[in-house]
C-alpha cells in the first residue's frame, strides 16, 4: 500500500474539487502509426535524465592513462570517492553493476565524463578488490567500483563540488563501495509529485526534480501493468516508488500504483501509469507532448493535457506532428 503525505493548502483543496470532473477526452488506448522514426533508446542521448553537456565547462577526461581513487569527505554528503584531483565521482542509476555496463554515451558523456584508465588504478580508502573496468561502446576502459561505472560531472568546477548529486533522480556521488553516498539511498524511494504549470500547455504534474510527467495511451486507464518496457522504458523512464509518495496540489484519491514486468512499482495518477521523458533536459520542458500521438503531459486531475474542461478552454495541446519531430533521431523503434 502506498503511504501518502499530503501538503494541504487552500489552493490544493480547490484542486481536489477540480479532480471530480472527468476528463473530456477518450481515455482508452488509441494506437497511432508514427510518421517518422523515433530516436534510439536514450542511452546515447541522455545526461542525467537529459542533462546534455554540449558546451559545458568543467573536468574533461584526464590525459593520463592511469587513475587514482581517493575517499574524501564532501560537505552535506559525507564520504565519497574522488579522483586524483579531488573531483567528486558519480554513478548512474541507468547503468548496471551485474554485469557492469555504462549506458552514458554521446551527449551524456560530455556532461558526465567517464573515468578512464588503460593502466593501473591506484586506491586510497577504497577496497582494491572492488575496483574493476568495463569496456565502453567506443572501446575505452572505464573504471568501476562495486561494478558501477564512475563519472565526473562537467558542472563541478573545483575539488569538493558535488553539484551532480541527485541530478535527474539518477546521478549520485559514489561511496567507497560503489553505492550512493549521503542520504541518496534513503531518499531514493521517496517520490514527490506536485501540480505545476507548463508554458504553452497549462496545468501539469512534475516530479521532485521539476521534470514533466506523461501518460502513454497504449496503456489503459486503471491498467494492471505498463505497456512501455525495454527500449521504450529507456526513452520514457517510469516513475517508480518503494511505497512513499508525497503529493502537493494533487488529490490523494487519484494516487495508485501498478507492478511492472520487472517487478518494480510504478506510480499511477487517475489510473494512468506516469513517466518522464529522456529528452526533457530541464524543469519546464515538455518535449514529449504529442510524441507519436500516444504520449501526453498529464494534468493534476489525471487527464491528458487538453482534455479537461479548464485546459481545453484556454490551452491547446501540442499536435502529434510536433511530437513526431521531437522524437526524431538515429532511427529505430518509435515510442
Amino acid at each position: 500500500m502506498l503511504r501518502t503525505r499530503i501538503a494541504v493548502s487552500v489552493a490544493a483543496a480547490a484542486a481536489g474539487l477540480a479532480v471530480l470532473t472527468a476528463c473530456s477526452g477518450v481515455e482508452t488506448a488509441q494506437p497511432v502509426v508514427a510518421p517518422a522514426a523515433a530516436g534510439g533508446t536514450g542511452g546515447g542521448q541522455i545526461g542525467g535524465n537529459g542533462q546534455a553537456g554540449a558546451g559545458q565547462a568543467g573536468n574533461a577526461a584526464p590525459a593520463s592513462t592511469d587513475a587514482k581513487l581517493v575517499v574524501a569527505d564532501v560537505a552535506e554528503i559525507g564520504q565519497v570517492i574522488t579522483d586524483e584531483n579531488g573531483m567528486t565521482l558519480y554513478r548512474f542509476d541507468k547503468d548496471t553493476a551485474k554485469p557492469p555496463k555504462s549506458n552514458c554515451d554521446g551527449d551524456c558523456a560530455k556532461a558526465w565524463p567517464p573515468v578512464l584508465a588503460t593502466g593501473d588504478v591506484q586506491v586510497q580508502g577504497v577496497d582494491k578488490s572492488l575496483v574493476g573496468k568495463v569496456t565502453r561502446s567506443d572501446g575505452t576502459e572505464q573504471v568501476t567500483v562495486g561494478g558501477w561505472a564512475l563519472y565526473r560531472y562537467a558542472k563541478d568546477t573545483k575539488p569538493g563540488d558535488a553539484t551532480g548529486q541527485g541530478v535527474g533522480g539518477a546521478w549520485y556521488a559514489a561511496n567507497a563501495k560503489g553505492g550512493k553516498a549521503g542520504q541518496a539511498s534513503a531518499e531514493a524511494g521517496v517520490v514527490k509529485l506536485s501540480a505545476s504549470k507548463i508554458d504553452g500547455l497549462g496545468d501539469a504534474i512534475v516530479d521532485q526534480n521539476g521534470m514533466t510527467l506523461y501518460l502513454f495511451q497504449k496503456d489503459t486507464k486503471k491498467a494492471k501493468t505498463s505497456a512501455c518496457n525495454g527500449d521504450c522504458a529507456k526513452t520514457w523512464p517510469a516513475v517508480l516508488s518503494n511505497g512513499k509518495v508525497e503529493l502537493q496540489g494533487i488529490d490523494s484519491k487519484l494516487l495508485g500504483s501498478i507492478k511492472r514486468a520487472d517487478g518494480t512499482e510504478q506510480v499511477t495518477i487517475g489510473g494512468w501509469p506516469v513517466y518522464t521523458f529522456a529528452k526533457d533536459t530541464k524543469p519546464g520542458d515538455a518535449n514529449g507532448q504529442g510524441v507519436n500521438g500516444t504520449w501526453f503531459v498529464i494534468e493534476p486531475n489525471g487527464c491528458k493535457v487538453g482534455t479537461s474542461a479548464g485546459t481545453a478552454a484556454g490551452q491547446a495541446p501540442a499536435d502529434s506532428g510536433a511530437g513526431a519531430a521531437n522524437s526524431s533521431g538515429s532511427g529505430g523503434t518509435t515510442y
